[in-house]
């Protein structure tokens, strides 16, 4: 999504116009912030059990020096409408200082008041391919079949 996309789908929630149904819409809202420099709002979508843990500047630095690209949904376990709790696994891809990298995490929420607030994440690693995973007897590791 460009810019100008995020802004228009997600303008409202900034505003305070509309706010997430599920924890997944509020996970891809305060991706958009991320991506947009809605410092505020990544701020006021946060618990507010746990939001002085959270440095604006470090986030406002994270959120306004990365060049935002692109956002994918791994899983999600709850965070429906009439759900008290919620999990999203998600990636977001992102630019800083030439380097390309991704964040993986596990962002939990709940509903407080009837409204979604991110209550906090942790990291998850990146899924191992399927060559890294296969088995090789020992001594035969790096070595090449020889003719």
């Amino acid at each position: 999504m460009s810019e100008d996309d995020l802004r228009k789908t997600y303008g409202p929630f900034f505003k305070g116009e509309q706010h997430a149904s599920t924890a997944e819409e509020l996970m891809r809202s305060r991706y958009a912030a991320f991506a947009l420099g809605e410092i505020d709002y990544i701020l006021d979508t946060h618990d507010p059990e746990t939001r002085e843990e959270v440095e604006r500047d470090a986030v406002e630095e994270w959120s306004t020096r990365s060049e935002w690209l692109g956002f994918d949904i791994l899983n999600k376990v709850d965070g429906l409408k009439d759900d008290a709790t919620g999990t999203v696994d998600f990636v977001a891809r992102y630019r800083i200082g030439g380097l390309t990298t991704e964040h993986r995490e596990r962002a939990e929420f709940r509903k407080l008041d009837g409204k979604w607030v991110f209550v906090d994440g942790t990291d998850i690693p990146k899924e191992k391919k399927p060559l890294d995973l296969k088995w090789k007897p020992k001594g035969k590791r790096g070595k090449k079949k020889r003719k």
